[in-house]
């Protein structure tokens, strides 16, 4: 079975045909349970995202700021495990058609075994995988597998990527490219800053691939603002932050449903 790719470009395509960025969600697995994970997936879509990644709750998530480092240590309490990830891209895409990634560091893919993941994220509906971590030059095996079975793989540049890497980072990433507007780790931010934009310019001057930005938003004139600039957005400490400051699940995923809606709305507004 051949993944999703294809869906993923697709709409990306058809938000800048509708002149917008997209807007990409992101939530951990197994947060605040897999069940409840799937249905706050779900309850993004339903407010008006275009694309969610899917995060592989880990240890040592390096470029993971606190808020989602406290829903993974949530999700691994919980027993989370790569099955969950999967079952939870599989439901998610059953339900809403629209394009799931996986965000993943490279070690659990490495240990689970790259053939069989790639298989089983392909078989659950996936369009790809973000991996922030796996240097582009140690990433053949992997694109290999990805290739295959219809996988984007999407690397992360940042405002420190020379032009020179920038090139080499686009030249075999698929899907699109994930630049992180600054330097450090996710969180929401007071304001997202001129790095991003100069960062968007310089990567697409490597690549037709969509460049989307993440790191720091976290509200509707954040969005707005990047949008200007991206072709997508890419939210998720405000999302998890969202769900844990929530009374119980149900607030939660209200919660995250009506933040959906009004990055929704960011990212259709020009300044």
């Amino acid at each position: 079975m051949s993944g999703n790719v294809t869906l993923l470009s697709d709409t990306l395509a058809k938000a800048k045909a509708e002149d917008r960025a997209a807007l990409i969600a992101y939530l951990p697995a197994g947060f605040p349970t897999v069940d409840g994970g799937i249905d706050a997936v779900k309850a993004v879509f339903e407010g008006g995202a275009d694309v969610v990644e899917v995060g592989l709750p880990h240890s040592d998530p390096v470029l993971d700021g606190p808020v989602i480092q406290t829903a993974d240590d949530i999700a691994l309490k919980g027993g989370v495990k790569i099955a969950d990830v999967l079952r939870t891209v599989r439901e998610a895409h059953a339900a809403t058609g629209k394009p799931v990634l996986v965000m993943t560091y490279w070690n659990p893919i490495d240990r689970y075994g790259v053939e069989r993941f790639t298989a089983e994220l392909a078989e659950a509906g996936g369009a790809g995988c973000i991996l922030p971590d796996l240097p582009v030059q140690e990433s053949a095996l992997w694109r290999e597998h990805a290739d295959k079975h219809g996988l984007g793989t999407v690397f992360v540049v940042a405002p420190s990527s020379r032009d020179e890497r920038l090139a080499q980072i686009t030249a075999v990433g698929s899907g699109f490219v994930y630049a992180a507007s600054l330097m450090g780790v996710t969180g929401t931010r007071a304001s997202v800053g001129a790095q991003a934009e100069d960062l968007v310019r310089r990567t697409r001057a490597t690549t037709g691939l969509p460049v989307c930005v993440g790191l720091g938003v976290s509200n509707a004139e954040q969005a707005q603002e990047v949008a200007a600039f991206s072709d997508g957005v890419i939210v998720g400490s405000a999302f998890v932050q969202r769900m844990l400051d929530a009374p119980d699940h149900e607030s939660g995923l209200a919660a995250v449903r009506a933040l959906a809606g009004e990055l929704a709305q960011g990212v259709r507004r020009t300044p």
